[in-house]
């Protein structure tokens, strides 16, 4: 089977592309440079050239504040891209596995882990774009997945930036009143791969929630990342968020319920302070 894979730069592209000599398909990465996926005729183009039957999405606009003052264009990636994947999977009856983010239930005051089914709410643009890409994605066959926090060895992200700052400054301020769970790419990563390679995928479309198991605050994973990284001489201390101000309320409390999937797949998913060991011990080794 050829594959599709968009967003291939990214850091969840990226452990695709580690994990894809392993495959037992062909895999054809793209990110903007190869395949613009606004357009519906070069993504029409591409899935009949290379016989495309599965989708792996992974592109999107990402930017949290700047989609405030651009949401067309976050809408235009998030959203519309993801209709023009569904719409050529429709047509050769193939199917869409599209990543999207906890960011829809920004504006619910959640206290428990948020399921796959309870209503959506998002506060701010990326949250709304994101929705609408899942929404079109619904167009097809699709699986959608929900992640959060999402790090890796690669990229831009928060793991990366905090191992600097632990590095170099004497003191920090981080938030601790918002709640959620740090998600290794590499396992989210892992986590689709394998449902590819066995063929679970097709029987079971749908909503799912990923992320690593267990809670923490922002303030909780820079003190586990300084710990781990032995930076424990940066005296980090925990703040609110308001000090760090925004032009979106992010969400207070965004813990994944990941039952769904756990059953669904008989998968087990790896706790988060296991995962983010094993990201560091590949950066040591880089």
């Amino acid at each position: 089977m050829n594959i599709l894979l968009t967003g291939s730069n990214g850091q969840l592209g990226t452990h695709f592309r580690l994990l894809a000599p392993q495959s037992a398909h062909q895999w054809h990465f793209t990110d903007v440079a190869e395949l613009d996926i606004t357009s519906r005729e070069a993504v029409d183009a591409f899935v009949a050239g290379h016989d495309i039957l599965l989708i792996v999405n992974c592109a999107a606009y990402t930017n949290v504040d700047r989609a405030e003052s651009e949401e067309d264009i976050a809408m235009k990636i998030n959203a519309e891209a993801v209709g023009n994947l569904a719409q050529a999977m429709k047509r050769v009856d193939g199917t869409l596995i599209h990543v999207s983010t906890d960011y829809v239930f920004g504006g619910t005051l959640n206290n428990t882990p948020c399921r796959e089914d309870q209503p959506s709410n998002p506060t701010g643009a990326y949250g709304r774009t994101k929705l609408s890409g899942e929404q079109a994605a619904a167009q097809c066959r699709s699986l959608v997945f929900r992640t959060a926090w999402l790090y890796s060895e690669y990229g831009k992200n928060f793991l990366l930036t905090m191992l600097n700052l632990t590095a170099t400054k004497p003191s920090l301020n981080v938030v601790f009143d918002q709640v959620g769970t740090p998600t290794y790419a590499g396992d989210l990563a892992r986590a689709i791969f394998n449902i590819i390679e066995d063929g679970s995928y097709r029987d079971h479309p749908g909503i799912y929630h990923y992320s690593n198991e267990g809670v923490c605050s922002w303030y909780d994973f820079t003190k586990e990342i300084a710990r781990q990284s032995g930076h424990t001489q940066c005296d980090i201390r925990p703040c609110h968020s308001d000090e760090f101000p925004s032009p979106v309320k992010r969400p207070a409390y965004s813990v994944l319920d990941k039952t769904k999937f756990k059953q669904t797949f008989n998968a087990t998913v790896p706790y988060w302070t296991d995962s983010l060991s094993h990201c560091l011990g590949n950066l040591r080794q880089a």
